[in-house]
């Protein structure tokens, strides 16, 4: 155990340099426990690093936030609303909310106003959707091909160049010939004097003004830069009005000589000309600087489509880099117009994503710092510069980049404050620093987690403790309360405090925590069902500040584990997922994956266990790998349907699943068209057809684990149409076949035959039997009494912070009691952590009817942020906005 830490120097390791027998201290299959360990082998074994700090936008009141930019979108130009969706976009992804993130970067590409928008919101879309290219390859195979961040005809996004024509009539000169020759390099070059002349003002002065030009019939352009086909060129674009086929060289030649006499007509077609030939990176390198010296916005953002549709490949070319860095403000208007700060808030997020510490992005985020203008933007570069700082030990520059996002107003700055003051030895000021912004701003988790940092013993601990109950989501505090009590040799207090995070919340960190908590208990069997469950979510996951993989750590556990047979397997998946264990669940599957066991059909179990615990990404993922192992055709293309429903697209996923009855009618195929038909049809007479899809589906094979969620959703159907006898059949034969869930559906039964004591009895089977048990004290509290319904309820906030009902039921109380006030606050405990638009809906109702106006306004607009199409939030809105004086 001691030596299982390994140093700072020692970067990468091989299975053969580490000897399991010096951290895990027993022989293969001899699971002897210690009653006790050695503190100085925890303290080796379990650090619990200092949380970062995080290069994320982050308001103190970002319910006021949210507010503000709906009401500026309400009434602020075209022009301006991309750059309020992008501000908006930040908020978002400071909560952590990824789909309404997302949601706003599409509002953004769809509100632009530039090319130069569309072409930067569209590749940070494409960005987002790296991974996706199946769904674009499965779209295809229905027909329907998705072209919605295609490429951009750029040029027909520019309004072409009118200029006005030139009035000949007001120099009054005898014009000597209709004719003028130009000399370039002993060639002679005949146009039209006057057409010439109509190319742009100086022409005109210099042909038909008072210049000693206009009394040449040959006048000498050797040394202004054209050739003699160049010159050609122009000629004949003079008569006719546009460029013919012509080499690049010769483009810019005309292009260079258009500026030169300022012949914007003539410049506008070579822009033109020269962006239709830009079709890869190499033609882009070359051409952009071109285009930022001699201002051809055209071409320009030909070469900016290019770059941005190869991200993130393309900042691995140095030229590429050198071009978005090198430039100045008048280059970058040329390139991005005034879109800079959404091109260089995407740059920089890519290249943090690759290596925040790296020169590139650094030098991007100082791009970012030029381009802010808002306030809001200024926050948000200030402080993404500064954490960039802090990361690579500039300690100097981040510091002064800190102070300039906190003075602007970005409160949470103050962390990397007070990091760099404790760094200088200053603890003091950064405890004070932390002190005075508790005591002037509205009190948040984060800030007392903070605070606690710079201080030791019953303060620290006391100021964990207030951060959890401000913040329950926040990790920190949890892991260093449960390595605190490791520490004192209490397992039984650390591994209780671990699992109430994991209870609500699935982190990767966390789980490495408890690994290394059972690995001092020498627990290797459950050790192994954590480091398991980390590969599923992420299997590049390394380990102890990532000097392992946990791949490696996995080999070495195993070894002393007794090894399951295939039968072994599905038990304990059997008696796991039953137990409603769903961690236990993907630690069985990462098992059997590694035998001969049908994979498709065991990723396809793996990704309904990584929805359930919220974990979208690597449930796709999952998916995917489904569909790659899948059996057979009909398998395959029942994964497929999974895949194109998951992702909103209902119609193609069913028309997969037709395909597929077609070759075989199989459980799986039948119960997806069946969830699928209940899940978006409204009209109650669709019933009858997914009745007749799940009894389809139970004909067919199957294992009773998947079963058993057929019948449950039968017997929902039944309790949906009225047929409660039915369905109360489907939850008792769900129950037979140990469906745990069935036993909320059969609760339900119970009460609406009008027992709510033997519903009470159901759910407390349900809640005796689950490991996950909070929805179902949130479920039980609906069969009680008030008294009892406040208790579970409060078990339900205890288990699962994240859950919104027990907050509202509880506010609900208290304003039927009229505690106005209380209630309020209720509300407001959990809006503070949880950004959520039925609390938000609920407070604006409550300040409505308190006579708050304002306050009511600025929930409603902040609620509208989350869903722009809820009709009772609009309605409320409407009501609202038409009392504000």
């Amino acid at each position: 155990m001691r030596n299982f830490f390994l140093s700072d120097s020692y970067k990468e390791i091989q299975l053969h340099a580490l000897n399991p027998q010096s951290w895990l201290q027993v022989e293969r299959g001899k699971h002897c426990k210690s009653t006790s360990y050695s503190p100085s082998s925890i303290e080796s074994l379990i650090k619990v690093a200092e949380p970062p700090v995080l290069s994320l936008f982050k308001p103190v009141d970002y319910v006021e936030v949210l507010a503000q930019i709906h009401e500026e979108l309400e009434t602020c130009t075209l022009q301006e609303r991309s750059n309020l969706y992008l501000l908006q976009f930040q908020v978002f992804r400071g909560l952590g909310e990824t789909k309404l993130l997302q949601r706003s970067l599409h509002s953004a590409w769809q509100n632009a106003s530039t090319v130069h928008e569309k072409l930067i919101y569209g590749s940070w879309l494409r960005y987002e959707k790296q991974g996706e290219e199946v769904i674009s390859d499965l779209l295809a195979s229905c027909g329907k091909c998705s072209q919605e961040f295609g490429l951009l005809n750029v040029a027909s996004q520019f309004l072409t160049e009118s200029v006005e024509t030139i009035n000949q009539s007001s120099y009054e000169i005898e014009q000597i010939s209709t004719k003028v020759f130009f000399q370039i390099k002993g060639e002679i070059i005949t146009c039209e004097r006057q057409k010439i002349a109509a190319l742009s003002v100086p022409f005109n002065t210099m042909l038909n003004g008072s210049f000693t030009e206009s009394n040449l019939e040959v006048i000498d352009l050797s040394e202004n830069g054209i050739s003699p086909v160049g010159m050609r060129a122009v000629s004949k674009f003079s008569v006719v009005g546009r460029l013919d086929d012509l080499s690049v060289e010769i483009l810019l030649e005309i292009m260079v000589f258009a500026n030169t006499f300022c012949c914007e007509r003539l410049k506008d077609a070579c822009d033109r000309h020269l962006a239709s030939l830009v079709s890869s990176r190499q033609d882009a390198v070359e051409l952009i600087e071109c285009a930022m010296e001699e201002n051809a916005p055209v071409l320009a953002a030909s070469c900016l489509q290019v770059f941005l549709r190869e991200l993130p490949e393309c900042l691995n070319d140095e030229q590429v880099i050198k071009t978005f860095l090198n430039v100045n403000k008048q280059q970058r208007a040329t390139m991005a117009s005034h879109a800079s700060f959404a091109l260089y808030c995407l740059l920089s997020e890519v290249t943090m994503n690759i290596n925040p510490k790296s020169d590139d992005t650094v030098c991007f985020l100082e791009k970012l710092v030029e381009s802010a203008e808002s306030t809001g933007q200024k926050q948000v570069a200030f402080h993404q510069l500064g954490c960039a700082k802090l990361l690579r030990k500039e300690y100097s520059e981040a510091e002064h980049y800190f102070s300039a996002a906190f003075t602007a107003g970005h409160v949470y700055s103050v962390a990397g404050l007070a990091r760099l003051a404790c760094i200088r030895g200053d603890k003091l000021f950064s405890y004070e620093k932390l002190s005075s912004v508790i005591s002037s701003y509205q009190p948040l988790g984060w800030m007392y987690q903070e605070r606690a940092l710079y201080c030791e013993g019953d303060k620290k601990l006391e100021d964990l403790d207030k951060a959890t109950e401000l913040d329950p989501t926040i990790t920190f505090p949890y892991m260093y309360r449960a390595a605190s009590f490791m520490r004192k040799q209490d397992a039984k207090l650390a591994l209780a405090e671990i699992n109430r995070l994991l209870g609500f919340k699935l982190s990767l960190e966390c789980l490495e925590l408890r690994f290394c908590f059972y690995l001092a208990l020498e627990d290797y069997k459950v050790a192994l069902c954590d480091v398991q469950a980390i590969l599923t979510l992420s299997p590049e996951y390394r380990m102890f500040e990532g000097r392992v993989t946990a791949c490696q750590l996995r080999t070495l556990v195993r070894e002393h584990v007794d090894q399951w047979t295939t039968a072994d397997c599905w038990l304990q998946l059997y008696d796991r997922w039953l137990s409603v264990d769903d961690i236990g669940s993907l630690s069985v599957i990462y098992q059997m994956l590694e035998s001969d066991a049908a994979k498709g059909v065991l990723y396809f179990r793996q990704s309904l266990l990584l929805l359930r615990l919220n974990c979208p990404e690597a449930a796709m993922r999952s998916l995917q790998l489904a569909r790659q192992h899948a059996a057979t055709e009909h398998e395959r293309l029942v994964y497929e349907g999974w895949i194109l429903y998951d992702t909103g697209h209902c119609e193609e996923g069913l028309r997969k699943v037709e395909e597929s009855i077609s070759i075989q009618r199989s459980f799986e195929a039948f119960f997806l068209k069946a969830y699928a038909l209940a899940d978006s049809s409204l009209d109650p007479s669709s019933s009858a057809t997914v009745v007749s899809l799940l009894e389809d589906a139970l004909k067919c094979p199957s294992d009773r684990l998947r079963k058993g969620q057929a019948l449950n959703n039968l017997g929902s159907v039944y309790v949906d149409s009225g047929n409660i006898d039915m369905a109360a059949d489907c939850y008792i034969s769900a129950l037979k076949i140990q469906h745990t869930r069935a036993h909320q559906g059969l609760a339900r039964v119970h009460f609406l035959k009008n027992d709510r004591k033997a519903a009470y009895e159901e759910m407390t089977k349900l809640i005796e039997k689950a490991r996950n048990n909070a929805p179902a004290y949130e479920k039980r509290s609906e069969y009680c009494e008030r008294e009892h319904t406040k208790d579970d309820l409060q078990m339900v906030t205890q288990l699962d912070p994240l859950r919104v009902y027990p907050y509202r039921y509880r506010a609900a109380v208290l304003m039927d009691n009229h505690k106005e006030k209380e209630a309020i606050a209720e509300l407001t405990r959990a809006i503070a952590f949880k950004s959520d638009l039925h609390l938000l809906h609920l407070r604006a109702a409550f300040y409505e009817h308190v006579g708050d106006i304002g306050s009511a306004l600025r929930d409603c607009r902040a609620a509208l942020s989350l869903d722009p199409n809820h009709q009772e939030m609009l309605e409320l809105h409407k009501r609202v906005n038409s009392q504000e004086p």
